[in-house]
């Protein structure tokens, strides 16, 4: 087991960022979604035992200081946190993960900074920042693969309230964002909830997302790009997820069976292999 290490950097506006760094092998920088604490990412079911993982607490979130202008908690605004965070740890070029949310940070980095990506690795990937939605219908559809569960009527009920617009009880859903709603699952969705609300707001302010310039930057990406959705994942079902093959060269998808919105928990030994061949270990 390796020991998470703790390091923090001053970022250009003089807030105080903090990251933890585990495992063993070649870095890849993690960013995480919410915006909440990373320390939900865990050690993505065991990715560390190959690959150093380097995960940022997001201004305002976890270990990392609240900014004094709100508005830099802005999508595209974090993208500086993260390039100061590449260039504190010496890599001339990264491997680059992000999360759900994460995605949209990753995504808008590696259209600034093209040069500075070795690969890119989008998990259940949150899509604003290229423009791509959802329809309701194929969120519905996806949630009624999930009808023999012992939990669906109420969650699926919930789910067409928010919908439609008449209800907004968010942790009903909640077991639609796990392959398995089980003890584990209900213990990791408790503690990855996002306490800070003036980060989430934030986050999607207007200006932060600019989805024509995104995809026209990233139709010039040279660097390997791997999606990685999971076949219940609401949030990024897979054929919304697999809209980026048309907008990012040289992407490959994958979709995780009985995977949801977090795939290493759901079952680690497909996740991380999956990642491991994309990525290597060397």
């Amino acid at each position: 087991m390796h020991r998470d290490r703790r390091d923090t950097l001053t970022a250009a506006d003089g807030t105080r960022l903090a990251h933890r760094v585990t495992g063993s092998g070649r870095p890849l920088l993690c960013v995480p979604g919410g915006p909440a604490d990373s320390a939900y990412l865990g050690d993505l079911g065991g990715l560390s035992a190959r690959r150093t993982l380097v995960v940022p607490d997001l201004r305002g979130t976890g270990a990392s200081a609240r900014p004094v202008n709100p508005a830099t908690y802005r999508c595209d605004r974090l993208v500086d946190d993260i390039e100061a965070l590449r260039a504190h740890l010496g890599l001339d070029r990264v491997d680059l993960l992000g999360h759900s949310a994460g995605a949209n940070i990753a995504l808008q980095y590696a259209a600034r900074h093209p040069h500075r990506v070795a690969r890119l690795v989008l998990v259940t990937p949150g899509l604003r920042a290229v423009g791509v939605d959802v329809p309701t219908e194929a969120r519905l559809a996806l949630a009624l693969r999930r009808a023999h569960e012992p939990w669906f009527s109420a969650a699926f009920a919930a789910l067409e309230a928010i919908n439609d617009g008449t209800g907004s009880d968010w942790e009903a859903v909640a077991p639609f964002r796990y392959g398995r709603w089980d003890e584990a699952a209900r213990r990791h969705h408790a503690a990855g909830r996002p306490d800070n609300t003036d980060a989430v707001a934030g986050f999607g302010a207007e200006g932060a997302f600019t989805p024509a310039a995104t995809r026209a930057a990233l139709a010039r990406l040279t660097s390997p790009v791997l999606l990685l959705a999971g076949e219940f994942d609401l949030n990024s079902p897979p054929s919304a997820v697999a809209e980026l093959l048309d907008l990012v060269p040289g992407a490959s998808v994958t979709v995780q069976p009985g995977a949801g919105h977090y795939p290493w928990l759901d079952d680690p030994d497909t996740f991380t292999a999956s990642l491991l061949t994309f990525l290597g270990t060397a």
